[in-house]
């Protein structure tokens, strides 16, 4: 319901209009060959939920690729949505009053009590009263500028300002003048990435509950004292940078140490990534993601309505600033890109991949913003993907060192790589975890264009 208070705020449409082809699909799509391939890997997970095995496996049986798929309960979910916008538009022809009906259809109506009732049976923690009370807000974005374009991200409480802080790390240690693809140019990009990461898990939480040195974090000397740690070997360790002495007051917070967990892992993912360009050069960036299949999926009730899992997210070290607490957003990897030349909207980009997500939209990112690549040849680039931070869900893992990169990287360069300590997973050519899909303006035409990534069932079209 995010996006209906983004149509509300900025939209010219109705609730209803805009969500008649998310009923379409509830209503029956084509299972594809990937999501089908998901269902029988999660059938036995799923089963100890029994609204969403009833939902996702009808009759016990799994749904085959090239049939039907029907989630007839979130249809009706949605008409009801959609029926109580359309019912106040025809009473008062006010679009925006209209929309706020539809978001209070899902906070404050039925589908809210049968939430709510469902999660109290299962053992969950939201209540009616949770949904009643929430409404969603509009922020400013963390921004930062380099090569010349500025760069817009979601806030703290995401990790989306980690992409900004690589980005202004490797814009400072010289890389705009580095061949792409070079050994130089990729052990420059997977250092920045791990240099950023690493202060994303010990800074980084909702700036509503945690205090975060977000200027000092975003500060271009900052970046430039981070960017004279990259050496001309790749580190092994975590190297956690002091923001502090740049954000122009004294630390109030205790100092806490990002770690691995004990408890074992839990299967989690995934995520979609939505951009789209209007006809007046508007530009629309989401990552909806949440509801996952993977570790069995819960759906609360009849309402078809899958849940979120990003709890998960959180930390339970008291003096981390992504400790769970009531009300609190999670730390989410979830990371929507927006990117102005001169103020003017240029790029909306976006992709799936958890932690996955901004290193690369940066690998896309460099070659178009700094070498002014063609979107498309860019996004098919050979891309690489770090481990070395702890990561975001299950057990906090890491791996120093470690960096996924795909094998059309030439040989001689993977070796140079290998030879300056990276320790490399080469995976297939169009292997590392992601489904970039970008859109935006051509400066000067004013023409629109649109990529998407051939590593997923990506796809970009026009009317």
């Amino acid at each position: 319901m995010r996006m209906a208070l983004a149509l509300q705020l900025n939209g010219t449409m109705g609730l209803h209009d805009v969500m008649q082809p998310a009923i379409e699909l509830a209503d029956g799509f084509v299972m594809y060959n990937f999501l089908a391939e998901v269902f029988v890997s999660q059938q036995k997970a799923t089963s100890k939920y029994k609204d969403a095995y009833d939902a996702y496996y009808p009759g016990g049986q799994l749904p085959r690729t090239g049939e039907i798929f029907r989630q007839p309960n979130l249809a009706r979910t949605m008409r009801i949505i959609a029926d109580a916008d359309a019912a106040a538009f025809k009473k008062s022809g006010d679009r925006k009053a209209a929309i706020q009906a539809g978001r209070d259809a899902f906070y404050k109506g039925d589908i809210a009590r049968r939430i709510g009732a469902a999660m109290e049976r299962d053992g969950g923690l939201m209540r009616y009263e949770d949904l009643a009370k929430y409404k969603g807000k509009v922020e400013a974005p963390a921004m930062t500028s380099v090569f010349g374009y500025q760069v817009c991200k979601a806030g703290f409480w995401s990790q989306g300002p980690a992409m900004l802080m690589a980005l202004n790390i490797a814009e400072a240690a010289g890389i705009a003048t580095m061949e792409p693809g070079s050994a130089p140019y990729l052990h420059t990009v997977a250092e920045a990435i791990k240099l950023a990461f690493d202060d994303r898990n010990m800074y980084f939480g909702d700036p509503d509950f945690a205090t975060v040195p977000m200027k000092g974090l975003l500060s271009k000397d900052y970046a430039a004292q981070r960017a004279k740690q990259i050496g001309p070997r790749a580190s092994l360790e975590h190297r956690f940078g002091n923001p502090w002495a740049f954000e122009g007051r004294a630390r109030t917070t205790p100092q806490f140490t990002p770690h691995m967990l004990k408890a074992p892992p839990k299967p989690t993912a995934d995520t979609t990534a939505i951009e789209v360009v209007d006809k007046d050069g508007n530009l629309f960036s989401c990552t909806p993601s949440s509801g996952w299949m993977l570790g069995g999926a819960y759906i609360a009730g009849d309402t078809g309505v899958p849940m979120s899992n990003r709890l998960t997210v959180f930390d339970l070290d008291p003096e981390s600033p992504n400790v769970l607490m009531p009300g609190k957003r999670p730390r989410t990897t979830l990371s929507p890109s927006m990117v102005l030349k001169d103020g003017q909207p240029y790029l909306a980009i976006g992709t799936p991949g958890g932690d996955n997500q901004d290193q690369q939209i940066m690998n896309v990112l460099l070659r178009v913003l700094a070498f002014n690549q063609p979107l498309q040849a860019a996004i098919e680039a050979p891309r690489i993907n770090s481990n070395h931070f702890h990561g975001s869900f299950g057990i906090k893992k890491d791996e120093p060192g470690v960096l996924e990169i795909e094998d059309r990287v030439p040989q001689a360069v993977r070796d140079d790589l290998t030879a300056r300590g990276h320790k490399l997973d080469v995976l297939g050519p169009f292997a590392v975890s992601t489904g970039i899909v970008a859109t935006g303006v051509v400066p000067g035409s004013g023409t629109l264009r649109g990529g998407a990534d051939v590593r997923r069932e990506r796809y970009i079209f026009g009317w």
